[in-house]
């Protein structure tokens, strides 16, 4: 009766566990902020969110969704994102492209990128797939 006991409840902590990760990953909508948000075309919208809701200068993970007018994520295929900070005097205009993964939910997409200053940049996204192609640009400002 006591090995039972033990293995039943061995298998409930491993299952609190599991499901504590599950709840707690970066892919969890509940456990991201939107950065910004904005019209995408073909009557989608792109949201920019993250775990505190901000940009920062150096190395960035976050998560992209399209969603369709009723805030379902909508798979839209293939996405690139490069960020773009227009040339100030002397200085050369900067872009940083952005490395995207596909997560378990079809629409929301994991990127990662290296923002290399604080300041007003432009996220330049374009898509092609399922819901058709699309090209839009939304307003950065990275602290």
């Amino acid at each position: 009766m006591r090995k039972i006991l033990l293995v039943t409840t061995s298998i409930s902590i491993f299952a609190l566990l599991v499901l504590a990760s599950a709840c707690s990953s970066s892919n969890n909508p509940a456990s991201v902020k939107t950065v910004i948000s904005g019209p995408a075309g073909n009557n989608l919208t792109a949201t920019i969110a993250n775990a505190d809701g901000v940009l920062r200068k150096g190395q960035q993970e976050f998560t992209l969704t399209f969603t369709d007018a009723s805030g379902m994520p909508v798979d839209v295929g293939s996405v690139a994102l490069n960020y773009r900070m227009a040339a100030m005097g002397s200085m050369a205009e900067m872009n940083s492209g952005t490395a995207f993964t596909t997560t378990g939910t079809p629409g929301v997409y994991h990127g990662k990128a290296s923002i290399d200053m604080a300041g007003e940049w432009k996220a330049q996204i374009t898509y092609e797939g399922p819901a058709g192609k699309g090209s839009f640009t939304l307003p950065i400002i990275a602290k």
